[in-house]
């Protein structure tokens, strides 16, 4: 099957089997390979892309379902060269011990952050009429798909919110 997706700003056409996921295109078929393949049924957050804004697990859906759609994976928000600040902040704060969810944390992140940015609320938002705050609890409820085996929470709260307030580190 044909598909068209525009992944990190770039137009691309995918042809694969309908039943490849996006974590597998994405991987296999455009060599992209920051997303990880984690569990596999949506549990861990490694494959963590965002598509036309909203952060998704890629290995839940399906290629095909996503023509014509805008995708960021991890290699789309900055490159070694030109870290982007939630990067240069995971860099900083060693918001990482293995680094295999790391990508997927990231991406997470910056939806996570254009979320709270665009006043959505979350389970744990007291006042749904009032912006939500800028919270610890925020961060962990917003960023509770993502896991971490290594346990790198602190850290990884620690590096949103010095992105978040424009102190990367770098």
């Amino acid at each position: 099957m044909r598909t068209e997706l525009s992944v990190n700003g770039r137009s691309t056409v995918v042809e694969a089997d309908p039943r490849t996921t996006l974590l597998d295109a994405l991987r296999h078929h455009l060599g992209l390979t920051g997303s990880k393949k984690g569990c596999d049924h949506g549990q861990c957050g490694a494959c963590t892309v965002i598509v036309n804004g909203r952060r998704i697990n890629a290995c839940l859906t399906l290629a095909c379902m996503h023509d014509g759609d805008s995708i960021t994976t991890i290699e789309g928000l900055g490159t070694p060269q030109a870290l982007s600040p939630l990067q240069a902040a995971f860099l900083h704060h060693d918001a990482f011990q293995c680094g295999y969810c790391t990508p997927g944390q990231i991406c997470s992140a910056a939806a996570m952050l254009e979320e709270i940015a665009a006043g959505w609320p979350s389970h744990v938002t007291d006042d749904l009429e009032a912006p939500p705050p800028f919270s610890d609890a925020e961060i962990a409820e917003r960023m509770s798909g993502n896991l971490c085996r290594c346990s790198a929470y602190p850290n990884i709260v620690a590096a949103i919110r010095d992105a978040a307030a424009g102190r990367t580190g770098a």
